[in-house]
């Protein structure tokens, strides 16, 4: 079973899916953000604030956050914990 996570403002990704969480502030990730929005590869679940993390997904979806990545790291190792309980 995937797990899910929180990723701000009620929106959730699986956990499983993610392949890498980046900060948006480089040149680099700036142009992957612009080239995925011309592409319709980009999914923004910012809400209309600050994007602060990039998600990258196994499918070429690019998901957009206001959280930080640290935060969303938080939460991706929190549910690896309670799934850890669980056994």
């Amino acid at each position: 079973m995937n797990d899910l996570i929180n990723i701000g403002f009620g929106n959730i990704v699986n956990a499983g899916k993610i392949i890498a969480i980046i900060s948006p502030d480089s040149a680099p990730a700036k142009r992957l953000v612009q080239n995925g929005k011309k592409e319709g590869t980009v999914i923004d679940a910012t809400q209309g604030r600050k994007t602060k993390s990039c998600i990258f997904m196994e499918n070429n979806q690019l998901v957009l956050s206001a959280l930080l990545p640290e935060t969303i790291l938080d939460r991706f190792n929190n549910s690896e914990n309670r799934k850890e309980d669980r056994k």
